[in-house]
């Protein structure tokens, strides 16, 4: 495997700053995953490492995250804390996602519309805010956004003013670090070295305290018991969650850099952390974004970061807990107050205004979602209605294109033969893809724009290259309208695959007829209209197939 090393330098600094803010963060999550500090500590190390080597995103930093959290908690009161069973569903949740990377699931997650993406990004970085104030004022921060937010008037009443002095201090060196500094020593590590030097020397202020040290023991899988479904059940949870999530991260990533992700290389990547997270009594880890975002900020750029920044938790682990448990929580909290606001989409929200008031509209509801609910949901449910307001423009398009009695015609003959037989022949030409969106007003349409006293509709095909079963379903109702009322139907232009789905439904097409193209039909129609006043709805004219 090769190794990019021309951004060697910026790849140790945002390692080392990004490894610096995972640390409380792996020892918090780890706390209320109910495992303990180290097993936060052992997951990030491990995912942190393998997701890193073997992934697809250069500057993702990997670790324990909320949402994996909340469900190992789960998992660890549903098994009153068999630690053996929660680390054999960590290990099965990194061999699913082996399995999502090897099938190819991972291409699907770039369907995010960019209002999604806006709305997501912007979230993270007001959390990212929200959850350091309370650090700023010198008071722990509750867990959640809702909680830390109820927690801030408290706050504000027992400021501790050292530290926000402190906090504010490096929230200013960090922004305005000058750039030609930071391509030697980046803004974030440079205000994390000074801060916790002046506060040790001259301030009284909250640090991270003792942090615990030691090797990881192995932790081989536990299967079969009454309780194997529930470890099952909680390691699908737990790959589709961190799948989610990484790839969500991915997105971030690449925006900030402008590359590109390897969705199914990141969760084998992915996969194989966890697995190894699980055999060394780790947690479950996925992409975590403001770790990310860290990184990126500081330099990082390669898979080198993300190893690095494993590295730098894997030595205090080994013991030089002593160095880090002196780092005070203001200067964490000053340098991620920074790093939400660059998150934070301000480029869309200037302009937002201007563009599709539904855009907007989509990216304010994922981004109260992703603060007040989580991103999963926020994802989830700004995915969807982004799908259905898609299908829905995309169905009125559709109905729009259905014309009776085109102008554009080519051909002078049919032409001619539209002129010759107006008030008998109505002739719609589909444009696109036929979709279940449209198939609801399809029939409807049809109706309503044929003539009165027309005889024969076709339904020209030749500018539709698929169609699903909802439309076919709707060309049935077409046809079945047309039988009641005395009518024909013939279909002209459809290739192999429109075929194939219309003959699929009864075994036949639905349609006194079916021609090579607009011109045969309409050929066909005006003899069988000369050969009767009234034609019959099962006769079949000449050359039909």
């Amino acid at each position: 495997m090769k190794f990019d090393l021309s951004n060697l330098r910026g790849d140790i600094t945002g390692g080392i700053t990004a490894g610096v803010v995972a640390l409380p963060l792996a020892l918090a999550l780890g706390v209320a995953s109910g495992l303990g500090p180290m097993a936060g500590m052992y997951g990030a190390i491990a995912v942190g490492f393998f997701a890193a080597l073997f992934g697809g995103t250069g500057p993702q930093i990997s670790g324990p995250t909320g949402p994996m959290v909340v469900v190992l908690a789960g998992l660890f009161a549903s098994l009153s804390g068999d630690a053996s069973l929660i680390f054999t569903a960590v290990l099965l949740a990194g061999l699913l996602q082996i399995a999502f990377g090897l099938f190819g699931i991972g291409h699907y997650i770039r369907l995010v519309p960019y209002p999604v993406i806006s709305g997501f990004m912007t979230g993270i970085g007001v959390i990212i805010i929200i959850l350091q104030l309370n650090p700023l004022l010198g008071h722990a921060s509750p867990s959640g956004t809702l909680g830390a937010l109820g927690h801030i008037p408290e706050a504000l009443s027992e400021v501790h003013g050292a530290n926000l002095l402190l906090g504010l201090a490096t929230l200013a060196m960090v922004y305005w670090w000058p750039s030609k500094w930071g391509r030697y020593v980046p803004g974030p590590l440079a205000a994390l070295v000074v801060g916790s030097i002046v506060a040790f020397f001259a301030l009284k202020v909250p640090v991270l305290g003792a942090i615990p040290t030691g090797l990881p023991e192995l932790h081989l899988p536990v299967f079969g018991g009454d309780m194997m479904w529930l470890v099952v059940e909680a390691a699908i949870i737990l790959a589709v969650l961190g799948s989610l999530d990484s790839l969500l991260t991915s997105l971030v990533a690449d925006n900030m850099t402008r590359t590109r992700h390897h969705s199914n290389k990141e969760l084998i990547g992915q996969g194989v952390g966890n697995a190894a997270a699980g055999l060394i009594g780790g947690i479950a880890g996925a992409g975590a974004t403001m770790r990310t975002v860290v990184n990126i900020r500081s330099g990082g750029q390669t898979r080198l970061s993300g190893m690095i920044h494993s590295l730098v938790l894997l030595a205090v682990a080994l013991g030089l807990g002593p160095l880090a448990e002196n780092i005070p929580q203001a200067v964490l909290a000053g340098i991620l107050v920074k790093v939400g606001l660059d998150i934070i989409d301000w480029s869309y929200l200037k302009r937002a205004h201007q563009g599709p008031r539904w855009d907007l509209i989509l990216m304010v509801l994922v981004l109260g979602l992703t603060i007040f609910v989580d991103l999963i949901t926020a994802v989830g449910v700004g995915v969807v209605l982004a799908a259905l307001a898609y299908v829905k423009q995309v169905a009125r398009l559709q109905i729009e294109h259905l014309r009776n009695l085109p102008e554009h015609l080519d051909s002078e003959d049919d032409r001619e033969i539209l002129s010759r037989n107006r008030d008998r022949i109505a002739l719609f030409e589909f444009s696109g893809p036929l979709s279940f969106g449209a198939a609801a007003d399809l029939g409807h349409h049809v109706r309503e724009e044929s003539a009165s006293g027309s005889r024969i509709l076709i339904l020209d095909f030749s500018a539709v290259p698929f169609l699903d079963l909802s439309a076919a379903l709707a060309v049935e109702t077409i046809a079945a309208d047309a039988r009641d009322s005395g009518k024909c139907l013939y279909l002209a232009g459809m290739n192999d695959e429109v075929f194939k789905v219309l003959k699929g439904l009864n075994g036949r097409i639905p349609a006194q007829g079916s021609f090579k193209d607009r011109s045969e039909a309409l050929k066909a129609a005006e003899v069988a209209l000369q050969q009767s006043d009234e034609p019959s709805v099962t006769a079949l004219p000449s050359g039909a197939s």
